[in-house]
């Protein structure tokens, strides 16, 4: 086999890339290790910021979204007691985000690359990528019991944290920076109408909790937990009893519960693998950044990399010019770097970290009152929260 552009990976980062190309007249191959159904049930992301909204819509993959996905116009900050709303287009110049699962993106670019692009192969895995550093770059695969080889011009690793793409760039040219948190959250899903409209993102002495959603009828929620809690061990009344105290509020407020149908726990961490590129092997998503969840930019990061690329290689395509391909590492990772940064401060802002003292548990009040208070503050937390540009 061969194709312009082998992308590893059918989440939404190689589907997405690969519908952009497709729309641009550039012939891709995407190669999944799962078959279709996992790929549209694994629940991960669930904000959109305007910028991926902006994009899918673009690229012809934003109907349902737009008919069946919610538009958050602001969030809600909790902290000693208080309510504290960021409204985000009156301190954006009117940007929001969107609430609409991964689950749900993957399947409408799954339909569409299956209608109009070009192959996307499930239940291939991708053994290895060889000669990344020549201009014919080759994937190792295996599908249907028998190993093949997809020969590119390029090649994209959108194969998440555990893929094959990353491996081969050289150790000697790698660079790794990491952080891993001792929490994670313990992730409910509940069918019950959410308790508020918008996301509330409390601090509380006992630990941090978001109030989320998938939609109308289901709530999304989340405790801070020590690392390595196991999710069976909480009763569901637990859980509710737990949420109820960290979201508590002077006013009237009150949490509704209903029957819980998931519980998981993911574990926090920040990673960044550079460079993102080496000779016709692009890295994108996971495969070299991860993010704590807490300031919902995973996914986006990984929107934000595939459109560079894409944007890469319409420009060597229609000038001849290599420079934005050359320059594709150092161009995202000025994103990536700062979705690091904003998804730190807002875990740190908002997480106790074991063993707190009484002066750290005083320095995120006032970072929160601050933000209360201050519009240049409150505006800064808005801007990084609905995205940053692309490229």
């Amino acid at each position: 086999m061969r194709t312009t552009v082998g992308i590893i990976g059918a989440g939404p980062a190689g589907l997405l890339l690969a519908r952009l190309l497709h729309n641009a007249g550039i012939d891709s191959v995407v190669l999944e290790s799962r078959d279709r159904a996992y790929v549209e049930r694994r629940q991960r992301a669930g904000i959109l910021e305007q910028g991926t909204a902006d994009v899918l819509r673009a690229a012809g993959a934003g109907e349902r979204m737009d008919r069946e996905g919610l538009r958050h116009d602001g969030i809600e900050l909790r902290f000693d007691r208080t309510r504290h709303r960021v409204d985000f287009p009156a301190l954006t110049g009117g940007r929001s985000v969107m609430v609409y699962a991964q689950t749900e993106v993957c399947k409408d670019l799954i339909a569409l690359q299956l209608r109009e692009g070009g192959p996307l192969l499930f239940e291939a895995e991708a053994l290895a990528v060889e000669d990344a550093g020549t201009d014919t770059p080759r994937i190792r695969f295996r599908h249907e019991g028998r190993e093949d080889v997809l020969e590119c011009s390029y090649v994209v690793g959108c194969d998440g944290f555990w893929g094959v793409a990353r491996k081969a760039i050289p150790a000697g040219l790698s660079q790794v920076f990491e952080r891993t948190y001792p929490f994670g959250w313990l992730g409910i899903l509940a069918d019950v109408p959410p308790s508020h409209d918008e996301l509330v993102y409390a601090r509380h002495e006992r630990g941090f909790a978001l109030l989320s959603m998938r939609s109308p009828a289901v709530s999304r929620l989340y405790l801070q937990v020590p690392d390595g809690t196991d999710p069976g061990a909480w009763a569901d009344e637990e859980i509710w009893d737990e949420l109820e105290r960290r979201f508590e509020t002077a006013d009237d407020w009150y949490l509704q519960r209903g029957p819980i149908t998931q519980k998981t726990v993911t574990p926090m961490r920040s990673f960044v693998h550079e460079p993102m590129r080496h000779g016709r092997l692009f890295l994108a998503g996971d495969a070299a950044h991860i993010v704590p969840p807490t300031g919902a930019k995973g996914l986006n990061l990984a929107a934000g990399d595939v459109v560079t690329f894409a944007r890469a290689l319409v420009h060597r395509q229609e000038t001849g010019s290599p420079e934005l391909l050359d320059a594709y590492s150092q161009t995202c990772l000025r994103r990536v770097w700062q979705a690091e940064r904003f998804s730190y401060d807002m875990t740190t802002l908002l997480h106790r970290a074991p063993g707190a003292t009484p002066f750290e548990d005083r320095l995120q009040l006032a970072r929160l009152e601050r933000i209360a208070s201050s519009r240049a503050a409150e505006t800064d937390l808005a801007e990084a929260y609905t995205g940053f540009p692309f490229g």
